[in-house]
């Protein structure tokens, strides 16, 4: 990217990389309010100095960069005042972890950055990347176990999800097609965690199924999972921290289940 791009087509292509950004900030900090603030603090930083972007650097690189910089000078998860009840019990978890893992394995399976791409974002030397996804996905794998409700009309996705939420240890409360099964289910035995399609058999919501289980059962992590993420990042309501865009592979699966654990209750998982 030249630096003499035109300023209004360089706007234009960080404003067309935000969505992506926001899904990565609000993994990355386990909630809709806090991602978000730390997407808002990114471009405010870009306008009060346009040279803290690199603009040789391709767009979406150079504004996860810049993310990057501000969540390491926040004090990234160990300096984030919590927002919820989950986001204080995530961040005994995270704290645990190895420095920038966590932050390179989301860059790579949800962003989908190369490792020299991830290398670049984070100023650390090429090398360094693939250590820090191998000690993400050890540290993965050691996580905690707890419930899953899925939320999935397709039956052949629902048996995929249930394999993959199995295969990692957790255990499936119940699979529902509907709203009204969603919510029977979910009150027979509380999940830790709800994996929801957007649309359901009965064309009814699955935003509007788990505000209604969340509603009944307090606070827990949903990922939902959709082919329009986009439409679930309008800042106008509650919304989802961790969003699975379709078609998704089995790894981005694993890894949205194991963040998102991270934000589940702590008194009520096996294990913690």
């Amino acid at each position: 990217m030249s630096n003499d791009i035109p300023v209004r087509d360089f706007a234009d292509e960080i404003a067309g990389h935000l969505p992506g950004l926001r899904r990565y900030a609000r993994a990355l900090t386990g909630g809709q309010e806090a991602g978000d603030d730390l997407a808002a603090g990114t471009l405010e930083a870009i306008v009060a100095d346009p040279g803290c972007i690199d603009r040789d650097a391709p767009v979406r690189a150079a504004l996860f960069g810049v993310f990057h910089r501000i969540w390491l000078d926040r004090g990234a998860q160990a300096g984030q005042t919590p927002d919820s009840d989950l986001s204080a019990a995530a961040q005994n978890h995270l704290s645990q972890l190895t420095t920038n893992s966590r932050e390179a394995l989301l860059m790579s399976v949800l962003a989908g950055f190369t490792e020299a791409e991830i290398a670049g974002i984070m100023q650390v030397p090429a090398g360094e990347v693939a250590g820090l996804l191998e000690a993400a996905y050890k540290e993965m794998q050691a996580s905690v176990a707890g419930s899953v409700l899925i939320i999935e009309d397709e039956a052949l996705i629902a048996m995929d999800l249930e394999s993959m939420v199995t295969g990692m240890g957790h255990e499936v409360t119940g699979i529902a097609r509907t709203h009204l099964a969603a919510v029977a289910l979910a009150g027979q035995k509380t999940p830790d965690l709800i994996l929801a399609d957007i649309h359901l058999a009965d064309n009814s919501s699955g935003i509007d199924a788990v505000a209604d289980i969340l509603g009944d059962i307090g606070d827990r992590p949903v990922i939902f999972i959709t082919a329009y993420p986009e439409r679930l990042l309008t800042g106008k309501r509650h919304e989802p921290a961790f969003m699975i865009a379709k078609p998704y592979t089995e790894e981005q699966v694993t890894v949205a289940v194991s963040q998102a654990m991270f934000f589940a209750s702590t008194a009520t998982l096996r294990g913690s």
